[in-house]
Parts: C-alpha cells; structure tokens; sequence
C-alpha cells in the first residue's frame, strides 16, 4: 500500500519540481521510502510562498488542488532546534527565517522527486493510506 503527505499549494509543486527539498512540519516520523505527494484543497494564500513560482509550468501545475501531484522519496527527518538551524537550511525547504517555533520544527528530507498527472483524491493530515492500485503498479 502506498501512503501519501499533504502539502498546501504551492508547497506541493516546488517540491515534486525540485524546487525545494525539504518540507516543514511540527512532528517527526520515522518512515522512510516513497511517499506520494498530495495538493491540499485550500493553498498558502501569503504571497511570500508564491514568490517561489517561476515559470509558467510552475504556475499551471500549483493550481492543482485535492489530489496526487506527484511522488518522493523520504530519506529523513531533520530536527531543527534553534532558529539557526533553521535559517540555515533556508535554500533547501524554502520557509522565512521567521517561521520558525520555539517548540522546534522538523524537516521532512526528500529526493528523487518528480511530478505525477493530477489525480483528485482526498486528503488527510499526518502521513495517511492511500489506495490506488493502478498507481501502486507503476511505482512498485
């Protein structure tokens, strides 16, 4: 079975497009291994995250909501325990020096990421089952 992330836009499209490795969250796991990567149903509305989209191939495929944009593959779970950590690791998840919380944050590390043709499905929060077996023939 396959699992998936939910990532706002446009999170999800620089990181299927390589544009960042790294994505932020509040919680750690331990998987490793291939992850699809799902587009929430509501975007990053701060302008500060679209600053990242570039080209008009970027553009098209961040407006892809509520589904499947692509697939990565999870090698790490960085701790970032000081706003320096954080701020150093800037190129690769992208996220202002600001955003970082006192509690600490974690970066999910990824590569091999590619994009995938949109396929709606619904999304959860954390890491969550996915179920689409012609895809699970292709990736496998």
């Amino acid at each position: 079975m396959l699992h998936a992330l939910s990532i706002k836009q446009p999170w999800a499209t620089l990181l299927t497009h390589g544009v960042k490795t790294i994505e932020i969250r509040t919680w750690s796991t331990r998987r490793r291994g291939w992850l699809l990567i799902h587009a929430g149903k509501s975007p990053d509305r701060r302008p500060e995250a679209w600053q990242w989209i570039t080209t008009p191939a970027l553009q098209e495929a961040a407006q892809c909501l509520g589904g499947v944009v692509g697939v990565a593959k999870l090698v790490g779970c960085l701790p970032y325990t000081t706003p320096e950590a954080f701020a150093a690791d800037q190129e690769r998840h992208r996220n202002h020096p600001d955003w970082f919380l006192p509690q600490g944050l974690f970066g999910l590390e990824f590569h091999e990421a590619r994009p995938l043709p949109f396929l709606p499905y619904p999304g959860r929060t954390s890491i969550f089952p996915i179920h689409l077996p012609d895809l699970e023939t292709q990736l496998v």
